[in-house]
This record gives C-alpha cells, sequence and structure tokens, in this order.
C-alpha cells in the first residue's frame, strides 16, 4: 500500500529541507493559515502550501501520539499514567470499555449455564467446573475479563485492589485464596461453581496472550480432570479458539472467548459458547480519525460526535469520551447463538464512518504505527485490516511495524527517524513503557 515507496520519498524530501509533513495541531495549524473542515478546496491548497513549507519547524514531541489497544498505566495498579497520556496537546488514547466488556462476558457465561441446566454438568456431581486462560496478569483489560467471570459465577474474592486476579494454578479441591466456591441456580438446580484451574498463557520467550500455550494448558487440564471440566473461559479468542480447536469441541464443552475474531464467531456455529465485540471497527476508525482531525487542525471531534464534510459521524451507542483520562472507549457487545451471523465479516468498515475523505481539503500525510504481536490473533487479524480499509478513507498513508510481543526494543528500535512521519499511533508491549516511546519523540 505505498508504503515503502512514501517512506524513501519522505527521507528523501527531509534531506531537501521539503518536508513531507504538516503542522500537527490545531494551534500550529490556524497559525500558519492552515484549512478549517468547512473551506473550499481553493483554499484547503493554499493552506496546504503554507503548512509544507513550514512543516521543518514541527518538532516530533509536538506531532499527534494515539496510544491504542495498550493504555498506558501501571501494570500493578493499573493507576493511568497521565504524563504519558497528556503527552502533547493531540494525544490520545483509544481502546474499548473493558469492565463494561468484562461484565457481558461474564453474564454470557452465566446465562449459558441456566439455559443448559440439564447438561451442563458433564459427570453429574453437582459442581460446575470452569478453566481459565489468562492472557497478562500485568493488563488492565484481562484483569478486568478474569474479574468479570469471576464476579458473575461468584468465584470472586476481594483483595486490597479490588476483586482478586491472579492465577489459582490447579484448584480442584475448591481450596485456592485467590477464588472461592459460587453458587448458581439452574433449572431448579443449585450448582456449586469452581474454577478448577487458571493460568498466564505466557511462552517460554515471554509472550503474553500465547494461544500455542492455551493449548498446551487444555491438554495438560483434561488429562488431569477431564469430565469434571464443564466450561472453558478466555480472555481473548486467539487462545480460547486453541483450546476449542484442541480438545472443548471434540468433548463438547462450551468455549467463552472475547474479540469476535472471525474464525471465533464462525465456530459459534460448531459449538463455541460465545465471544464479545469490542467495536474493533469503531476502535480502528478512532485510532485514525483523532490522527486526522490533529493534522487537519480541526475540532478533534470532527467525524467523531459531529459530521464531517463526508457525512461521517459516530452515534453515543457504540463509544464515549473519558476527558479526564483523554481517552475514548468503544463499548462492547455479546455475539452467541442467537446473533452470531451478524459479526461474520470481522475486517468490514462500520457503516456510518465509511465514506470517503476529500483528498483536496484533507491531503494524504504519513504516519507510523506499530502492533506490538505480529502474531497477536486479533491484532493482526482484525483491527490491522481495519486500520488498512481506514487509511485510505482518511487518505493517510501508514507505515505499519509488527513487533515480536516480548521487547519494546524490537519495536522502538524501528522508530530510529520518526521526522519522516506527520503522526504516531502507539501499541505497547507493556502498559508501563510509554517512556520508551516518548523519549524517543522527545529528542
Amino acid at each position: 500500500m505505498r508504503k515503502a515507496l512514501a517512506l524513501t520519498l519522505a527521507a528523501a524530501m527531509a534531506l531537501s529541507l521539503a518536508a513531507c509533513g504538516g503542522t500537527t495541531s490545531s494551534e500550529s495549524t490556524a497559525a500558519s493559515g492552515g484549512t478549517s473542515e468547512a473551506a473550499a478546496s481553493s483554499e484547503a491548497t493554499e493552506a496546504t502550501d503554507d503548512t509544507t513549507a513550514e512543516a521543518g519547524t514541527v518538532a516530533n514531541k509536538d506531532k499527534p501520539l494515539i496510544w491504542f489497544n495498550r493504555q498506558p498505566s501501571n501494570s500493578t495498579t493499573g493507576e493511568l499514567d497521565q504524563a504519558a497520556l497528556s503527552f502533547n496537546d493531540n494525544t490520545y488514547y483509544v481502546g474499548f470499555d473493558a469492565n463494561q466488556g468484562a461484565e457481558l462476558q461474564g453474564q454470557m457465561v452465566a446465562d449459558y449455564i441456566a439455559a443448559h441446566a440439564d447438561t451442563i454438568d458433564r459427570n453429574g456431581d453437582g459442581v460446575i467446573g470452569y478453566v481459565l486462560a489468562i492472557g497478562d496478569i500485568g493488563h488492565n483489560d484481562s484483569i478486568a475479563r478474569t474479574r468479570g467471570v469471576r464476579s458473575a459465577l461468584g468465584t470472586a474474592v476481594e483483595g486490597d485492589n479490588g476483586i482478586v486476579s491472579d492465577p489459582v494454578g490447579t484448584n480442584t479441591d475448591g481450596t485456592a485464596t485467590a477464588v472461592q466456591d459460587g453458587t448458581i441456580e439452574a433449572g431448579g438446580q443449585t450448582f456449586t461453581v469452581r474454577e478448577l484451574a487458571s493460568q498466564e498463557m505466557k511462552n517460554s520467550a515471554g509472550a503474553t496472550w500465547d494461544a500455542a500455550t492455551a493449548g498446551n494448558a487444555i491438554n495438560t487440564w483434561a488429562a488431569s480432570f477431564g469430565d469434571e471440566i464443564d466450561i472453558v473461559v478466555s480472555n481473548n479468542d486467539g487462545m480460547g479458539m486453541s483450546m476449542f480447536n484442541g480438545w472443548s469441541q471434540a468433548n463438547g464443552v462450551p468455549t467463552f472467548g472475547y474479540d469476535a475474531n472471525a474464525d471465533a464467531v464462525a465456530a459459534i456455529a460448531n459449538g463455541y459458547g460465545g465471544t464479545i465485540s469490542q467495536h474493533a471497527d469503531v476502535q480502528a476508525y478512532l485510532t485514525l480519525r483523532l490522527i486526522r482531525n490533529a493534522l487537519d487542525g480541526v475540532d478533534i471531534n470532527t467525524g467523531i460526535s459531529t459530521p464531517d464534510d463526508a457525512g461521517n459521524v459516530l452515534s453515543e451507542d457504540v463509544y464515549y469520551y473519558d476527558e479526564e483520562a483523554r481517552s475514548y472507549y468503544a463499548l462492547n457487545v455479546a455475539v452467541t447463538a442467537d446473533n452470531y451471523t451478524e459479526f461474520t465479516d470481522s475486517t468490514k468498515t462500520y457503516a456510518p464512518v465509511s465514506n470517503q475523505l476529500d483528498a483536496t481539503a484533507h491531503p494524504e500525510k504519513s504516519v507510523w504505527l506499530d502492533i506490538y504481536n505480529a502474531a497477536d490473533n486479533f491484532l493482526s487479524a482484525t483491527y490491522q485490516p481495519l486500520l488498512e480499509n481506514y487509511d485510505d478513507l482518511l487518505n493517510l498513508n501508514v507505515e505499519y511495524i509488527g513487533g515480536d510481543g516480548q521487547t519494546e526494543a524490537n519495536i522502538t528500535n524501528r522508530l530510529s527517524n520518526p521526522s519522516a512521519y506527520d503522526a504516531f499511533a502507539i501499541n505497547m508491549v507493556k502498559t508501563d513503557n510509554a517512556a520508551s516511546y516518548t523519549s524517543l519523540l522527545s529528542q
């Protein structure tokens, strides 16, 4: 998609002092005669010429920066990294409402138990046993999902920082301190609910949310306590599908994931219990839309809460903005056997924001964007294809960088020439490591 060529041209222009980037904040655009959304085409062209002439004066630290998927925060306490979130006037975070989604996932599992009371207890011992694949014990979203499931199933234990989200290892006797046995009424019966086992799915190289590790775990658990497992729950679909394909489908055990990846949605027809759509289409749009608005020098909510000149706009029922956290959150939707056919194409853009912008009023700009792990199922198979669809609609030339999921250096080493780009979208390996990127942009 023109990426290599665009990078070469950008470097050449930078050397000749005719830089490719425009101004990157509302203030600088206004000062240089930048275009407004309603400007006529001739005015937009004239303004673009002005900003191009001044592009060399824009410091990298002042260019738009969007954090996405991993919110800058303390991985132990969950406290937000406000310094990273307010790095400059055009810095924001894009993600989804983790707590709302976690509650949906937990309720989805509880609802399934209630609807299948006659068959859910496979060995008839009165205990509904579940196993839980945890993605990353230090990731806010993973923590929320673990808490959501435990809360809905009555197995949650309160700790100093809220519901305990630690893995329990093996807990077939119900004595683990990180969880407790819960109860649930279904079909006129009272069942005990027990988290039989849980672990962080981290491979030997250090990558978390690892599907292969989850596949190995379910085989180990099944060999140890087979028909005690009545339900499989996963913090995401990548791990969930690995367990489903490796064991639970063949044994008729419902498996619940998160992300609404295409393969997981399709698997609902074959017994996958359900998943959660985090409206990746809305998230991907917001990630690039905020950059587009900042580069255009228009109100940051153009094409979001208010229509742009192409008619793109989002309704309040699919996202919200937290001003204090400078964060845009998409809302989640449960995907089950009742509605999964509506979610079979996970890479289709969201219809209300699928209109092409006029390249005259919104000239092409260059963006550096990384995916923390090129092997991550959700980000690589769903999020990035959506970004690639939106970058064309928004006239953004995006350079996509895939990390190894283990170290920030594998990504930051490839941000050696930030001056070649007009804006940045960053997906960290660890939520604590925002400074690894901001320090590069501050040089």
